[in-house]
């Protein structure tokens, strides 16, 4: 059996020698829409000037939807994302994007429980969430699903988080440690393990969407598969491979009212 090399499985960026040109989109598109909508907000949820949620409201009052940015948790934050708000604001579904604090100044485990605090945030607005998440965002996605709510909060809803639709995520972390990415992370093999929502007890509610763009590493592919595999035994799951994407392009699609992606989440926060 072939030994992985796991630096080529997850450096992206290296995979996509384009990505600048896609990041420098993503914002120059991110930053348009943010002019065209006069009624978006900031929502701060922490005292940091990254503890903060950019909210896209729209007419109805189903779940939101929320998208949690990547960056593999050491780059980038919402201002990049802005423009994936359209599809669903098309559709009457509002979207927040929160942003948080980066590697290597905190670990990932903080950045877990930042999410925790703007999904809390959010909860204050009384409606259930759909959190969707690209790449390190996925992984946070589902950290969220896989949280007990009420153990931290007596008053929060068991199923306030009522779906993930986790895009090109990270399940198991442990194989990010012997990898360039690991450089501001500094996780260790037991420290990987205990921020891999693989590993944590299965979520009782809820569903799971892992979707992969088709050329991405089959890294990517296994780890999506992985995660629909376990937690399948517990809540509904469900994997794809979007064709033609790799990892930059592959969340494009929820820019658009018409594509299969924004269609799905829509029907999510319609549940």
């Amino acid at each position: 059996m072939s030994v992985i090399d796991l630096e080529v499985e997850y450096n992206n960026r290296a995979r996509v020698p384009e990505n600048p040109t896609l990041i420098a989109g993503w914002a120059r598109d991110a930053k348009g829409y943010r002019e065209a909508c006069p009624g978006w907000r900031v929502i701060p949820y922490g005292v940091g000037a990254r503890h903060t949620i950019d909210f896209f409201p729209a007419g109805n009052d189903g779940p939101i939807v929320v998208f949690i940015h990547g960056g593999y948790w050491q780059a980038l934050d919402s201002s990049f994302f802005s423009h994936l708000a359209a599809g669903l604001n098309a559709h009457g579904v509002s979207v927040a994007l929160p942003s948080y604090d980066l590697c290597p100044n905190v670990s990932v485990g903080d950045i877990i429980e930042q999410m925790r605090s703007a999904v809390r945030e959010l909860a204050k607005i009384g409606r259930r969430l759909v959190i969707s998440g690209h790449s390190a965002g996925g992984h946070l996605a589902a950290c969220m699903l896989a949280t007990e709510w009420r153990a931290l909060d007596a008053a929060l809803p068991s199923d306030l988080v009522v779906a993930v639709y986790s895009i090109s995520g990270l399940f198991d972390l442990g194989p990010l440690v012997p990898t360039s990415v690991n450089a501001p992370l500094h996780l260790n093999d037991q420290s990987a393990r205990d921020v891999s929502p693989l590993f944590w007890p299965m979520p009782s509610h809820g569903s799971l969407d892992a979707v992969v763009g088709g050329n991405e590493s089959s890294e990517y592919f296994r780890q999506s598969q992985a995660i629909v595999d376990a937690w399948g035994a517990a809540i509904p799951t469900r994997y794809e491979a979007i064709s033609g994407a790799n990892h930059f392009t592959v969340i494009a699609g929820m820019a658009d009212p018409q594509s299969a992606m924004t269609l799905r989440l829509k029907q999510l926060a319609q549940r």
